[in-house]
């Protein structure tokens, strides 16, 4: 064993022995040794933003970086081996057979997901970097229910999501202290399989999330240059690509970019998280109260401002404008039901590709058809880092603006209500990635229906349908009502209760909670055998 650091969990066994190996543990100590202290401070310096925020302080682009802004020369690095044309990404998390049906789906790359689509348990996180290094290295093909799951030749491009730097891996402590989510995550995968994708022709590649400040991205920068160096590879080899989706990275996007240079690969329209993040930082403006959820669309004033910014910001610096999420999966047995929903990816799409996207994000296999046409359609070369969107002036109040065509409805409490309970229960239950009325969801589409609940609540607005306002007692009406209609076989009624409980209390704190992963984490632990004084969770 490595010195300082213990793990808590029995799980896995098989797992924890091919991926916890002495040499992969000293490299996870070395990497929290180095960074842990400054993680912890920039989650302060979050909480400081928010107080800003609180009292009224408006956001804006950073006084101190408009050298970097106005500075044209500098550009990121040339895309990395496979990464020059992704115009169609396929997302999902690291089980076994949707490993291998990602990688077949046709995509041009597959995002692994250890984050919003995964249920961090330890199972789930040791696993899913085993099924991981078996894909790379072509040994990942099984058998299950008699079928049989192979690979097929030139699959997609791997790109890997770990957790966002809020997320702590309490199994697993070095010197007393629960590792950063983030550092597992991303050391693990790159330490077992980074000079092997190089060696095929491919690259050690990221998806950063939740990143709230360019200083948050100079200490990823800072991770890969050390982890390079750490495994004898050249400063540059790493590519990750940030997704922008919280509210004050999107005053920031050139100055994440520059902080990334030699690294990155571009930028992501996160649109849901985007969406939760606006309403969680402004959460002291009566303001920005948002209607139903189904009325924020990509076209409402202050998405579109953000994704032409993104649009523009990329192409400046020459590297990838990424599009967003279409959750919509196949409607089976109803034709004309998945005629109508086909058509909304097709005219997401087309908007996508038109504003000057690179690429864009499905969640089925079975989308991939839909997208690629689409982009083959209008991209007619691998990328469009031409299209300059010099057209584009986009200033911070149209990033703010809260103008947004809806209501609050009924039907819009009552969806609210049932997505929260629905997927959190799932997500204690191991599952971090489920369909819900012909829509993949995960993390983010949960964080969105508690925080709206949160704030109507909060406002004290009324539905326009029935003229009734928001309590949290009624909250508690329908918790009560739906609960108990959504028990299947992943959803059980002791978890069902333990988030009834908990979206309960949310409807009635002064302040949402920052993150319900973050919330409910402790539960899995337990579950993992983990003692409860290496858990940070606040239940």
């Amino acid at each position: 064993m490595v010195a300082g650091v213990q793990i808590h969990s029995s799980q896995a066994k098989e797992a924890q022995q091919q991926i916890l190996t002495e040499d992969a543990l000293k490299f996870l100590a070395a990497l929290h040794r180095t960074f842990e202290s400054t993680r912890q401070s920039l989650l302060v310096a979050r909480e400081t933003a928010q107080q800003r925020l609180d009292a009224g302080q408006q956001l804006d682009f950073p006084a101190e970086t408009a050298h970097i802004r106005a500075d044209p020369s500098w550009l990121c690095a040339p895309p990395g081996p496979g990464l020059e044309d992704r115009r169609v990404e396929i997302t999902g998390p690291t089980d076994r057979k949707m490993v291998i049906n990602a990688l077949n789906s046709g995509a041009k790359t597959f995002m692994a997901d250890f984050e919003d689509a995964n249920s961090p348990t330890f199972a789930n996180m040791l696993n899913g970097q085993v099924n991981l290094r078996d894909a790379i290295r072509r040994q990942i093909d099984f058998e299950s229910g008699g079928k049989s799951y192979k690979l097929k030749e030139n699959p997609a491009v791997l790109i890997v999501r770990p957790r966002g730097w809020h997320l702590d891996e309490p199994r697993v402590t070095v010197d007393n202290q629960p590792m950063s989510g983030s550092l597992f995550d991303f050391a693990l995968y790159f330490f077992h399989n980074a000079h092997e994708l190089v060696k095929r022709g491919s690259g050690p590649y990221f998806y950063l999330p939740k990143m709230e400040h360019y200083l948050e991205a100079r200490l990823w920068n800072d991770v890969f240059n050390f982890s390079q160096s750490y495994i004898g590879m050249p400063h540059g080899t790493i590519r990750a690509t940030v997704l922008i989706e919280t509210l004050p990275a999107a005053f920031q996007m050139e100055e994440i970019l520059f902080e990334l240079r030699t690294h990155s690969a571009g930028l992501n329209c996160g649109r849901w998280d985007y969406i939760f993040s606006f309403i969680k930082r402004r959460r002291a403006d009566r303001s920005a109260v948002l209607p139903d959820r189904k009325d924020v669309t990509m076209e409402v004033g202050f998405m579109d401002a953000y994704v032409r910014l993104l649009i523009q910001t990329c192409h400046k610096r020459r590297v990838a404008a990424m599009g967003g999420m279409s959750a919509q999966i196949p409607i089976k047995n109803d034709p004309k039901a998945n005629e109508i929903a086909m058509n909304k990816v097709r005219a997401d799409k087309l908007r996508e590709v038109t504003n000057g996207h690179d690429g864009t994000w499905i969640a089925h296999p079975l989308i991939n058809e839909i997208a690629m046409e689409i982009f083959n359609k209008h991209m007619l070369g691998p990328n469009q880092y031409h299209v300059r969107r010099e057209d584009v002036k986009v200033t911070a109040a149209d990033l703010l603006n809260t103008k947004v065509p809806g209501q609050i409805t009924v039907e819009g409490l009552r969806s609210n209500v049932a997505t929260s309970l629905a997927y959190s229960a799932a997500w204690l239950g191991g599952n971090g990635c489920i369909p819900l009325n012909w829509l993949m969801e995960d993390a983010a589409t949960a964080e969105i229906t508690r925080i709206q609940l949160w704030q109507w609540v909060k406002y004290g607005m009324r539905t326009a349908d029935s003229g009734e306002v928001i309590t949290a007692e009624w909250i508690d009406r329908l918790i009560d009502e739906i609960a108990p209609t959504l028990k299947s076989a992943a959803v059980t009624e002791e978890n069902l209760d333990i988030v009834a409980k908990y979206l309960k209390a949310q409807v009635r704190k002064e302040w949402p909670s920052e993150f319900l992963t973050s919330d409910l984490m402790g539960y899995l632990a337990v579950r993992d055998g983990c003692p409860a004084q290496w858990q940070r969770s606040v239940l």
